[in-house]
């Protein structure tokens, strides 16, 4: 029976750069996107099972994309890749805004995870959630959109803490990708966008995808990329108070590299 894993956000960006990974590792693959068209063309392009149009915001539309890739073999992963990424303080994002962060990167997430948990056979399977290093401590300027990645990285722990041994979640959280969210999130000149700015490089898509397909079979929980990000942002939130006297050092920092840019 063929291995079957379902990406979710798969039609662009990192969700197709996993699909792509998994098409090439051997494994049958379910695309979804909110652009349904897109995620057609997409399996098509790569070679994947089927292209689904799927809002995750929908419960219910969970179960349909996993009857589907049941349908084409046993369900091996489910990747909850799907999210969107408004910058702004608390204060400037509007309630539209605000809903649409957590209804989708929170919600979409733990109806995928539902979903995949009540279709994983007696050999279990594996659960991989794109959270952000933005979970993983402060972030001001993405202050709501770091608190949902931080509830991402939170559910991953205890699901994997309280589902059998044979089944694997894990949360990668990596920095800034280059990804059209990089460019339809950010508000130019924002504090968001500086702080996104102050790492230095730039992510490509296939480094990530790599780092998330590769978590497939393993035990680690929460994986940075890089790992050195992670320890740095995983310290901010340790002693936040001190770090706040550095963050103007990184928004100049992320100044510097806009203004290099432009």
């Amino acid at each position: 029976m063929e291995s079957v894993c379902v990406v979710t956000g798969g039609a662009r960006g990192i969700g197709r750069g996993i699909a792509e990974q998994l098409v090439a590792r051997g494994h049958g693959v379910v695309v979804t996107d909110v652009q349904g068209a897109m995620a057609a063309d997409t399996a098509a392009e790569i070679g994947a099972l089927a292209g689904l149009e799927q809002d995750i915001r929908d419960a219910a539309s969970h179960a349909a994309v996993a009857e589907e890739a049941s349908r084409h073999g046993r369900l091996r992963a489910w990747f909850n890749n799907a999210g969107v990424g408004d910058d702004g303080r608390l204060s400037e994002n509007t309630e539209e805004q605000v809903r649409r962060l957590v209804e989708v990167n929170v919600l979409g997430t733990m109806w995928g995870m539902r979903a995949a948990l009540a279709t994983f056979g007696p050999d279990g399977g594996d659960i991989v959630n794109t959270a952000s290093l933005a979970g993983l401590g402060p972030v001001p300027g993405y202050s709501v959109y770091a608190a949902t990645k931080a509830a991402v990285v939170s559910i991953s722990m205890s699901v994997d803490a309280e589902t059998p041994k044979n089944v694997r979640v894990h949360a990668l959280c990596p920095d800034v990708v280059q990804t059209a969210m990089l460019v339809e999130g950010h508000t130019a000149g924002s504090l968001g966008t500086q702080l996104a700015h102050s790492g230095g490089r730039i992510l490509p898509v296939e480094e990530v995808a790599r780092e998330a397909v590769d978590l497939l079979g393993g035990r680690r929980v929460v994986r940075s990329v890089p790992r050195h990000r992670g320890l740095l942002v995983r310290a901010t939130a340790v002693a936040p108070s001190i770090s706040q006297k550095g963050m103007p050092l990184f928004v100049a920092l992320g100044r510097r590299t806009l203004a290099k840019q432009a």
